[in-house]
């Protein structure tokens, strides 16, 4: 029999997007989105991943691999087009460039640059609701930066979550946490020993790092390049190096099933360390053999 724990109507802004969301506690399902910019912001299904266009190219070998990020729900004085970037080859990575235009990006001529207390792990940051969220290096603590004020506001350890080589993707790269943003909110995609290898997927809550819920799915994490979220669904990379890659799986916290895909994913570069999700633009981002891309997506029924 199936018990209404908690039954909620959500309205989400999101810059000048409002999004309403029905929660059965704890399963959040995307029902609209009404638009002041025009634009199509209602959910589906991953249906098709665009050739990759180049925005620009790291500049030094610490470059190889990184993260570039755009906030999804920006809050002042950050905007839809303030970009941050973070080069992740080295064991002390604490700079975030942050760019307060696309041609600032483009042109690699920062605004700022955050120098962070402690360094930050790997490729899994992101950048939601005005702050940096990242993995600590050498640590399973998830950390919650705020941007404006230059300084920590929470810090949580993932519990039981792998770390520094135990899970990480084929690539390798210390990728054991990955942090996503979607139209939902903020994931943690992870394993532990006790999944032995499956990958684990909680949501987070933004504001204090608390696990709200977690699935364990069938999918290996090291059989797999990269994940992304989109509307509360996780879609895995075959490939970081192939040309001919594709996304594979699908898992859907909404029915807690997999299915295998074939949507093609082209590596133009070579090495794609990073793949992550702007449910605000709808595109993938992407870090591919220092050149920081993008991929146009299309959902089903939008």
């Amino acid at each position: 029999m199936f018990i209404l724990h908690k039954l909620l109507l959500e309205w989400v802004h999101c810059s000048a997007v409002l999004c309403c969301y029905l929660c059965v506690w704890p399963i959040y399902t995307l029902i609209s989105c009404s638009c002041q910019d025009g634009k199509d912001h209602s959910c589906g299904l991953l249906e098709w991943v665009g050739e990759p266009v180049t925005f620009r190219r790291a500049e030094t070998i610490a470059g190889k691999y990184g993260v570039w990020m755009k906030d999804p729900q920006p809050v002042p004085p950050y905007t839809r087009e303030t970009t941050w970037r973070v080069d992740t080859v080295g064991t002390d990575v604490r700079q975030v460039f942050e760019y307060d235009s696309a041609e600032q990006f483009e042109k690699g001529h920062p605004s700022k640059v955050h120098v962070l207390a402690r360094p930050m792990e790997s490729t899994g940051a992101v950048v939601y609701r005005g702050a940096l969220y990242f993995q600590r290096h050498k640590s399973r603590t998830l950390v919650k930066y705020d941007l404006q004020a230059e300084a920590v506001a929470v810090q949580k350890e993932l519990p039981s979550a792998g770390y520094h080589g135990q899970f990480p993707y084929s690539w390798g790269g210390y990728t054991d946490i990955d942090l996503a943003v979607d139209e939902v909110g903020l994931w943690a995609i992870y394993s532990t020993a006790l999944a032995r290898g499956a990958i684990m997927l909680s949501k987070l809550d933004p504001e204090t790092l608390e696990v709200e819920r977690t699935w364990e799915t069938n999918i290996r994490k090291q059989s797999v390049a990269n994940a992304f979220m989109i509307c509360g669904s996780l879609y895995t990379v075959s490939s970081y190096s192939s040309p001919e890659a594709t996304v594979n799986y699908i898992y859907r916290t909404s029915t807690g099933t997999s299915a295998p895909l074939s949507l093609r994913f082209e590596n133009r570069y070579g090495y794609s360390s990073m793949v992550d999700y702007n449910p605000a633009e709808r595109k993938l981002f992407a870090w591919d053999n220092f050149n920081m891309v993008a991929y146009d997506v299309k959902l089903s029924g939008v």
